[in-house]
């Protein structure tokens, strides 16, 4: 099973919004989460904020167990993720992580 939560501005935003939609409509093993932080359309019932803790664990709590888990994104939300997955009770060793800069 996967879960991926992606945090992104408004949908339009959304990179492989279509194909993310068509795999988890396919595939029961997958879990596709958005947060959008910026703007929703009419309607949204997804997350509407930055990733924090409850969220992670919404998403989390969606599979039976944690492998590995891999977080994406600017360096201070990457560094924030991450602490609170091992707050969680994620191992580190597990964690693996890509940082870019700035974006806007």
């Amino acid at each position: 099973p996967t879960a991926v939560l992606y945090s992104v501005r408004s949908q339009e935003d959304v990179i492989y919004r279509s194909e993310l939609e068509r795999m988890a409509n396919s595939d029961p093993d997958l879990s596709v989460f958005l947060t959008l932080t910026r703007s929703r359309p009419a309607g949204w019932d997804g997350f509407s904020r930055r990733v924090d803790g409850g969220m992670l664990a919404e998403v989390t709590d969606v599979l039976p167990a944690v492998g590995r888990t891999y977080v994406c994104g600017p360096t201070q939300f990457v560094e924030n993720v991450s602490n609170t997955l091992v707050d969680r009770g994620h191992n580190p060793e597990t964690i693996r992580t890509e940082r870019f800069g700035p974006s806007g």
